[in-house]
């Protein structure tokens, strides 16, 4: 039986954002598009992720629990992505298997690997990508 492929359950359809953009900005696209991971580039080349752990870690630290969602807002409209994206991104060949690929997810403790061939960023692998996989689910946008 051939082992599944990283190429064969990853995301080809994602939403990358630049790492000058703020904090803002990703949680609306984040809330808009039921995301939980983007990939963060810089002049076309991938350099972070961001995740809604980043975003809530930024919050935590930066705001006291007295402050409001007026005051929250305010905050993620200053500070750029680039401040607190998880750098250097952790990615995956798209010919690895869906086992290394757990593997990996799963000894790093994160939930997504951008998937790259050389240089360029060709889809994002999630970790509900993977258990639909298992579920037998075909992966989102795929008969």
């Amino acid at each position: 039986m051939p082992k599944t492929r990283v190429r064969d359950v990853m995301q080809e359809k994602i939403v990358t954002i630049s790492a000058g953009e703020r904090l803002s900005t990703v949680e609306d696209i984040m809330t808009l598009g039921r995301v939980r991971h983007m990939p963060v580039v810089h002049g076309g080349k991938l350099v972070g992720v961001v995740s809604e752990r980043d975003l809530l870690r930024a919050s935590l630290s930066s705001i006291h629990s007295s402050f409001g969602a007026e005051e929250r807002r305010a905050f993620l409209h200053v500070v750029e992505i680039s401040r607190v994206m998880s750098a250097p991104p952790v990615t995956i060949d798209p010919e690895a298997s869906l086992q290394e690929a757990a593997l990996i997810m799963a000894e790093r403790k994160i939930g997504c690997l951008p998937v790259v061939d050389g240089e360029q960023l060709v889809g994002m692998l999630t970790e509900t990508d993977i258990l639909r996989h298992f579920a037998g689910v075909p992966p989102e946008g795929r008969p």
